[in-house]
């Protein structure tokens, strides 16, 4: 963390190992410091959380991983049932597959919408998934 003092973006990972660092000091402190810097501060699945618990998301609407959902609201977000949330610098997915929806629309905000389209053209990004199960 520390040979990455000012990022212009960081994205917060969520999964497994999450719930161990929600207390951790250091990286709750560099989300912080590293996001005076940030033009984009965002996070997939239960990486929300971590920003929540750096104070950087109360007041703001946010999005998670359905089974941690409400567990934002404890840190002040607002969760939303939405896959991803733009809520000015700040950027959310839910569950792991939502991060792909989440690079895209990042993607296309930061590099327009033409090339966004071309991404998700070339790598075949075609969600049709097997089951609809929620």
């Amino acid at each position: 963390l520390a040979e990455v003092p000012s990022p212009d973006l960081v994205i917060v990972p969520g999964g497994p190992g999450q719930s161990d660092q929600m207390e951790n000091a250091t990286l709750l402190g560099w989300l912080r410091t590293a996001d005076a810097a940030t033009t984009w501060t965002t996070s997939v699945c239960t990486g929300s959380l971590l920003l929540a618990a750096a104070g950087l998301l109360e007041g703001r609407r946010a999005t998670s991983h359905w089974l941690a959902l409400e567990a934002l609201q404890e840190f002040g977000a607002e969760p939303t049932g939405e896959r991803v949330v733009f809520d000015g610098k700040y950027v959310t997915a839910a569950g792991v597959s939502s991060g792909i929806d989440m690079g895209l629309a990042l993607l296309g905000r930061i590099a327009g919408d033409d090339t966004a389209r071309s991404v998700q053209l070339l790598t075949e990004y075609d969600p049709q998934p097997p089951y609809d199960c929620g």
